[in-house]
């Protein structure tokens, strides 16, 4: 009896425990605001937050890529071409160094190999001043090059860093475009409805009626092939903007159509506000989460977009250079056969796309902070 008696009293204690705890977590979230909230639910979801960071690194590398670039991406070396990835070794006389290269002509090939000498270390330094004034974050004297070179011996590593800056670029400006054509013309056409909804409906419809690489391929082979690279990566992100909106217009929409008959919004129309008024303060910003969601999931697709065309010789062209680029100079066999590193640009591409993902399914679940 005593023992039923006390697991009574423990299970009482307990409830009450449980219930002062949900009460003190209730009334913290009701003091919290909407985006605190949000906050508070995103950062609880691990790998929404290395995704996050991972994303935050590859901006930062690729926005200061003079300076985190060992070499400039167009430096021709082609006494170093094909030179396969250098081991960064570590003494206690010299530090992180590298070997000089020592060349030898292959007789069946004819193409020259490269083998370390290990008379010749040469010490990597950190914020290293180049011959031509130029400060980088590690630099040596000598050859270094940790990811190997290319056909021209250029280093690879810096042309990756290099074309993240164009690959990145290209998706984050194409998804704004993106966002101000659909986030515009879906809350459009499901306010105004009617004729108006009609025509962008099919607009839409048009859009994704076509396969999207041939039309990919059909908008790049459009571009005159003696542009400006600049104009080009301008061309090529205008190119998939204007294919890419249609999915984020037709999402906005139906959000639209499901708030345009709620309270507040009659309210604010009765209360005499224009068309732009409801609009711009009451529809909009009630999207705005699934609208950030839409954005992050998509700059993905418009990476591999950039990524496509340029693979396919559509795209950035050289002496520009994307991750696309790269990867189209390795499609070839002999590549994969006898300079499998060049392949290395489809990493930080993979990289990219997953985290991407990632932050997107985590956006997505902390834009609802009251779900389970």
């Amino acid at each position: 009896m005593n023992d039923k008696k006390n697991r009574e009293k423990q299970n009482n204690i307990d409830n009450e425990t449980l219930s002062d705890d949900y009460s003190a977590e209730s009334s913290e979230l009701a003091s919290l605001s909407y985006r605190q909230l949000i906050w508070r639910r995103f950062r609880k979801n691990r790998m929404g937050i290395i995704s996050a960071a991972i994303l935050i690194s590859f901006y930062i590398i690729s926005i200061f890529a003079d300076f985190f670039a060992p070499y400039h991406y167009n430096d021709i070396k082609m006494h170093f071409r094909h030179v396969p990835p250098q081991k960064i070794r570590f003494s206690t006389e010299y530090g992180l160094h590298v070997y000089d290269l020592k060349s030898v002509r292959n007789p069946e090939t004819l193409e020259l190999e490269f083998t370390p000498d290990s008379n010749q270390p040469y010490p990597i330094r950190f914020f290293y001043q180049d011959q031509k004034g130029r400060r980088h974050l590690v630099g040596s004297a000598g050859p270094m090059f940790v990811l190997g070179t290319d056909r021209m011996g250029r280093d690879l590593l810096s042309r990756i860093i290099y074309g993240g800056r164009v690959s990145m670029t290209v998706g984050l400006v194409g998804v704004i475009i993106s966002l101000i054509l659909g986030s515009v013309l879906g809350t459009v056409s499901g306010y105004f409805g009617g004729r108006v909804d009609i025509f962008i409906q099919r607009l839409i419809e048009v859009l994704l009626a076509f396969p999207t690489i041939p039309l990919w391929m059909a908008l790049g082979a459009a571009l005159p092939p003696g542009l400006h690279p600049i104009v080009v990566f301008f061309g090529i992100t205008v190119i998939l903007a204007l294919v890419g909106w249609g999915n984020l217009a037709r999402q906005v929409r139906g959000k639209v159509l499901a708030y345009r008959e709620q309270e507040f919004v009659m309210a604010a129309r009765a209360a005499g506000g224009n068309h732009w008024h409801i609009i711009t303060r009451h529809l909009l910003p009630g999207s705005y989460s699934h609208i950030i969601v839409i954005a992050t999931l998509s700059i993905p697709g418009m990476i591999i977009g950039e990524t496509t065309l340029s693979f396919l010789g559509l795209g950035i062209r050289p002496p520009m250079t994307s991750w696309g680029v790269l990867l189209e100079e390795a499609q070839r066999v002999t590549v994969l056969l006898h300079y499998p590193w060049l392949i290395f640009p489809a990493i930080p591409v993979l990289s990219v796309v997953i985290s991407f993902n990632f932050l997107g399914d985590a956006l997505r679940d902390a834009t609802d902070p009251y779900s389970d």
